[in-house]
C-alpha cells in the first residue's frame, strides 16, 4: 500500500471551530507545517507554500499558506477550470488502492472545483458530477500572500470510520501562475510527481490519522 520514498504526514486530532475569515483564527498552532517542493523535485519553489492538517470527529481540516505578492484568479463558477490560473489542490484516496481518488481545488476567490477520478483502460476518467456535500472553504488575503482553509466531511468521502491509526494516501499541490509575466507556471507538490502532471497517484504520500 505504501511506497518507501514518499513523505508521511502524522495528522493529529483536535476539536476545531467553524471556518473564519480572520487569518489569526486559522489552526496554525500545533500542526507541523508540511512544505511543498518544486514538482520536478529539483529545486526550491519560487514561492513558498505550506500545508497544515488536523481532524476531528466530523471532518479533515486543511490550511494552505501561500507566499504570493500578486495572488489572482478570475473564475467564479463551481467546477470551472481553476487549474489554468492560480490554485491549491488536495488529492486523496481513503481506500488506499490508488484505483480512484478525490480532487478538491480552491482558488484565491474561494471558488471550488471538486471531482472524482477513476482508473480506466484509457487513463483517468474525471467525474465532475460529484460534489463534496458539506464542504466548507475559506480564503484570506495575508501580508505574505493568501491562505485557503478546507473542512472536508468524512461522511462524504468514506464509509469507514476515521480513527487514530486510519491511513489514507494523498498529495497536496499548488499552481502559481504569474499573471502577464510570460513565464511558466510554478508547480509545487508535497510529494513531487517528477512529471508535468499532478495525476500520478503512485506518488501519493501517506497520511496517518493519530
Amino acid at each position: 500500500m505504501t511506497s518507501s520514498d514518499v513523505p508521511r504526514l502524522r495528522c493529529g486530532r483536535r476539536s476545531l471551530a467553524a471556518l473564519s475569515s480572520d487569518p489569526a483564527a486559522a489552526p496554525r498552532d500545533g500542526p507541523t507545517a508540511q512544505h511543498l517542493q518544486e514538482n520536478s523535485g529539483r529545486a526550491r519553489p519560487g514561492l513558498a507554500t505550506t500545508v497544515r492538517a488536523r481532524w476531528d470527529d466530523a471532518a479533515w481540516h486543511l490550511l494552505f499558506e501561500c507566499e504570493d505578492p500578486h495572488p489572482w484568479a478570475t473564475i467564479t463558477e463551481r467546477d470551472g477550470p481553476l487549474w489554468i490560473e492560480e490554485v491549491v489542490e488536495v488529492f486523496f484516496d481513503p481506500v488506499g488502492d490508488l484505483q480512484s481518488y478525490f480532487e478538491i481545488e480552491v482558488n484565491p476567490l474561494n471558488t471550488v472545483c471538486d471531482l472524482v477520478l477513476r482508473r480506466s483502460p484509457s487513463g483517468w476518467r474525471k467525474e465532475f458530477g460529484w460534489h463534496c456535500g458539506g464542504l466548507s472553504t475559506s480564503v484570506q488575503r495575508t501580508p505574505l500572500g493568501w491562505n485557503a482553509e478546507l473542512q472536508i466531511p468524512f461522511a462524504e468521502v468514506t464509509d469507514e470510520p476515521v480513527r487514530a491509526g486510519t491511513v489514507w494516501r494523498g498529495n497536496f499541490f499548488r499552481i502559481d501562475r504569474p499573471k502577464g509575466a510570460g513565464t511558466a507556471a510554478d508547480l509545487s507538490a508535497w510529494s513531487p510527481t517528477f512529471a508535468p502532471t499532478f495525476h500520478r497517484p503512485g506518488r501519493f504520500g501517506v497520511i496517518e490519522f493519530c
